[in-house]
């Protein structure tokens, strides 16, 4: 029995001294923190989409967006922006049967977008005013979030996105209040129904022409500034 007790001494020493030389698993400790912390508001790290609902690449819009996620990188965000006008997809087709965990029956490159809007910290929305209101491409996006709105306030059940600030920038041709107002109130459902927060928008009047905007410095000025408090906290 000595002998036994003798082995096993030495093999809870031998387990004990192999603990100790053998580093514990810090790649996966330092993911896990990662994701616990990320999207906490620090600029360095943070995921900031821009979605341009101009048809104009170039244009008044496509700036200003470029100038407000330049404001962002500055302060140390990834940014990265999409065009829809360069996407394929379609208007909501009002499906009698859909999915009830909030996603789109459609396959197209809207899916895209649903992945990469629930992967980040902060979504700028910029779209021009036409007819009052958002540009068709813009409202057309947003149609196809009939899904979640449905998940989230009918099921009453999450619909994937989590909670990420929300800005709006629009330009228009007219100095119209009421117009940006139109647009604004759409904008503002939408991001209730992504769970985004309306933290920031900028309004410029009567830009019309092709980079008009570039004419308008303070415009500039206000929307870089807005990119860099986005990322900045809060």
């Amino acid at each position: 029995m000595s002998c036994v007790r003798s082995s096993t001494s030495v093999l809870r020493t031998f387990v004990r001294e192999l603990l100790n030389i053998l580093p514990l698993p810090k790649l996966t400790i330092l993911t896990l923190s990662k994701l616990s912390t990320w999207g906490e508001g620090k600029g360095e790290g943070m995921r900031v989409l821009g979605i341009s609902g101009s048809p104009r690449i170039g244009g008044n819009t496509d700036i200003l967006l470029d100038k407000v996620l330049e404001g962002a990188k500055s302060k140390g965000a990834e940014t990265e922006k999409i065009i829809l006008n360069k996407l394929k997809f379609s208007p909501c087709q009002e499906h009698e049967k859909v999915k009830d965990d909030g996603t789109c029956l459609l396959q197209d490159d809207l899916q895209d977008v649903y992945k990469k809007i629930k992967a980040i910290d902060v979504l700028v929305l910029a779209s021009p005013v036409f007819f009052g209101s958002l540009s068709a491409q813009t409202k057309m996006m947003i149609d196809r979030f009939q899904c979640a709105w449905r998940a989230k306030y009918i099921l009453k059940k999450d619909n994937g996105f989590r909670k990420i600030k929300g800005a709006f920038i629009s330009v228009e041709g007219s100095d119209r209040k009421d117009f940006f107002e139109n647009a604004k109130s759409i904008v503002r459902n939408f991001f209730a129904v992504i769970n985004a927060s309306y933290k920031e928008e900028l309004f410029c009047p009567d830009v019309d022409g092709k980079e008009e905007i570039l004419k308008k410095p303070d415009c500039l000025e206000k929307a870089f500034g807005l990119g860099q408090r986005l990322v900045k906290g809060g």
